[in-house]
C-alpha cells in the first residue's frame, strides 16, 4: 500500500510541474502574441490595397505592356511556398498548413508531381524537415527566417521565387499559409503568388481601373511589381508568425487545464488509497488488541 502511495505523490508531482510549465509558455506566447498581432493587423489594410490595386492594374493592361510577372502559362512546374513554425507545441498548426499543401497537390497537380515537377519552399523548421523528410524537391535556403524575422530577409526568398518564375523555371507559384483571425481561430489558405492574379469583376470589385501613370505604364509597373509582391510575402510570414503564438497558447491552455483535471483524479485516488491504508492499520491494531485480551 504504500508503495501505491509513493507512486501516485510522484504522479502529482509530475503533473504539478507540467502544468508549471504549460502556464509559463502560455504566458510567453501571449507576450508574443500581442506584438504579432499589432504587427498583421497594422501590415493588412496596406498589403491588401496594394494587392487589389496590383490586380486591378494587371486586369486592365492591354496586351501591349509587357507584365512578365503576371504572364500565364500551362502550369507544368509549381512551387509552393509553405510556411510552417520553427517549433511545435501548438497544436495541429504545423500539421494543418501540410495537410493542405499535400491535399493540393494531390488534387491539383499529381501529374506534375508524378513527374517531379513540384518543388517546395519552405519557410520554418517544421515544414523543412517533413518535406525533406518525405523526399520532397526542396528549396532550402530560406527555412530558417524565423530565427531573424525581418523584411529584408523574407525579401530574399520572395525575389528568389519571382526569378525563378521569369526564368521559367516554375509557371506557377503558391503561398501556403495560416491567416490569423484570433488567438483561437486560424484559417489555411492558398493563394496563387505568380502569376499575378487578375482582379474578378463578379466579386463586386469597382475599383476604378482608370489610373494616370507617370512615368508609363510599364515602368511604373516594372518598378512596383516587385516590391507589391515582397509585401504579400511578407504579410504572409506575419500572419503566419501571429497564427503560431495564437495557436500554442491556445495549446498550452488546454494542457493547463487538462493538467488540472488529472490532479483533480490524482488526488481523489491518493485520498482514497491513503484511506484505505489508514482503515487497514485500524483494524489491525483492533484485531492485535481482541487477540491479547482473549
Amino acid at each position: 500500500m504504500s508503495g501505491q502511495l509513493k507512486e501516485v505523490r510522484n504522479r502529482i508531482k509530475s503533473v504539478t510541474s507540467t502544468q508549471q510549465i504549460t502556464k509559463a509558455m502560455k504566458m510567453v506566447s501571449a507576450a508574443k502574441l500581442r506584438r504579432a498581432q499589432d504587427a498583421i493587423l497594422q501590415m493588412r489594410p496596406y498589403s491588401k490595397k496594394l494587392q487589389e490595386m496590383l490586380s486591378n492594374i494587371v486586369s486592365s493592361s492591354s496586351s501591349e505592356v509587357s507584365l512578365p510577372l503576371a504572364e500565364e502559362r500551362p502550369a507544368e512546374r509549381i512551387l509552393f511556398i509553405a510556411i510552417t513554425s520553427d517549433r511545435g507545441l501548438c497544436g495541429a498548426y504545423n500539421a494543418n498548413v501540410i495537410k493542405l499543401t499535400r491535399s493540393i497537390i494531390k488534387e491539383k497537380y499529381s501529374a506534375q508531381y508524378a513527374k517531379g515537377n513540384v518543388a517546395i519552399l519552405p519557410i520554418g523548421k517544421k515544414g523543412y524537415e517533413y518535406f525533406s523528410r518525405n523526399g520532397f524537391r526542396l528549396i532550402d535556403a530560406y527555412w530558417e527566417l524565423f530565427s531573424d524575422l525581418t523584411f529584408d530577409n523574407v525579401r530574399r526568398a520572395a525575389v528568389h521565387a519571382q526569378q525563378a518564375f521569369l526564368n521559367k523555371e516554375y509557371d506557377r507559384v503558391e503561398i501556403v499559409y495560416s491567416q490569423f483571425k484570433n488567438a483561437a481561430t486560424q484559417n489555411f489558405i492558398s493563394e496563387q503568388y505568380l502569376p499575378i492574379p487578375k482582379s474578378d469583376k463578379k466579386e463586386g470589385n469597382n475599383m476604378n481601373s482608370d489610373f494616370l501613370f507617370e512615368p508609363s505604364r510599364e515602368v511604373l509597373l516594372q518598378e512596383l511589381m516587385p516590391k507589391i509582391l515582397n509585401t504579400q510575402v511578407y504579410k504572409a510570414v506575419l500572419d503566419a508568425n501571429a497564427s503560431e503564438h495564437g495557436a500554442r497558447m491556445t495549446a498550452m491552455d488546454k494542457a493547463s487545464e487538462n493538467a488540472n483535471e488529472l490532479l483533480k483524479s490524482l488526488k481523489i485516488s491518493y485520498n482514497r488509497a491513503r484511506q484505505a491504508a489508514i482503515t487497514t492499520e485500524l483494524t489491525e491494531i483492533v484485531s492485535g488488541a481482541a487477540a491479547l485480551q482473549g
